[in-house]
């Protein structure tokens, strides 16, 4: 489900709805320079390709060569992963007197705000 220019209410109300019932999220909008993008995926699988590491000379043990790995471009390992995204309530519903979030507020974009 994709949504644009809809009240927070209404935003809120369908990704609870599409978070309930697996159904994936994208909303958005732009105000003037500012903008905003949410995506709530719920539980997401993606395979994701990794360049294996590999040493240069493995019969030298000693020497700057020894200690830094190479990348070998040529051999990829590919990776499942899994990430949980978080509904629009649980986005929006941060406590900004704690801590931990008094230090997040200062890499946290003012666009962040648009939807308050």
């Amino acid at each position: 489900v994709c949504l644009t220019g809809c009240s927070r209410d209404l935003l809120l109300k369908i990704d609870h709805i599409c978070h309930q019932n697996s159904v994936k999220f994208f909303t958005g909008d732009v105000f003037g320079y500012h903008g905003y993008m949410f995506a709530d995926l719920g539980e997401h699988e993606f395979v994701e390709e990794k360049t294996k590491v590999a040493k240069v000379n493995p019969g030298v043990e000693d020497g700057p060569d020894s200690k830094r790995a190479k990348l070998d471009s040529a051999e990829t390992t590919m990776v499942k992963k899994r990430v949980v995204f978080c509904s629009l309530k649980e986005a929006l519903a941060v406590d900004w007197s704690g801590e931990k979030a008094k230090a997040a507020l200062k890499r946290t974009t003012p666009d962040y705000f648009l939807l308050q």
